[in-house]
């Protein structure tokens, strides 16, 4: 598995990804590579994606995140983000769907913590908007868990 700057070439493939996770964003995939992207590239297979953006000089946004469904389970989520934090020790956030129960326990496993709602932020359907955050290990010098890095 190599984590890697997407490219023009995997619009297709993140578009695929993203359709087939009704519970990620639904953004427009042209948009990606505005910002930060990349991919999960297993051999000939696009496996997940993660789109991010400095919002500040050490803050980071989350901006979508998906795994092909083949693929989940897998570790794939976690390389992304990992890969993401090493590249940029940063404080990161995000919002993700209320409902979206695996999303927010992944989040919780990464060391985010849930820091407020964002009444009706999500359309299609309409539904309120977790705010997760998560502190930088490089800048506070955060310890290990039995969770992983915090």
């Amino acid at each position: 598995m190599v984590i890697r700057a997407a490219t023009e070439a995997d619009l297709a493939a993140i578009a695929d990804i993203q359709h087939g996770s009704p519970e990620a964003a639904q953004w427009t995939v042209t948009d990606y590579l505005s910002y930060d992207c990349f991919v999960a590239d297993e051999g000939a297979v696009i496996a997940g994606f993660l789109v991010c953006r400095s919002v500040a000089e050490d803050e980071r946004e989350i901006l979508n995140l998906a795994v092909r469904p083949r693929f989940r389970r897998r570790g794939i989520a976690r390389m992304l983000l990992e890969a993401d934090r090493d590249r940029n020790p940063a404080h990161y956030f995000l919002e993700v769907r209320a409902s979206n129960k695996v999303a927010r326990t992944f989040y919780g496993v990464m060391g985010f913590t849930e820091e407020g709602i964002r009444s009706r932020y999500y359309e299609n359907p309409p539904e309120s908007g977790i705010v997760m955050k998560r502190g930088s290990c490089y800048r506070h010098k955060c310890q290990e868990t039995a969770r992983g890095r915090v």
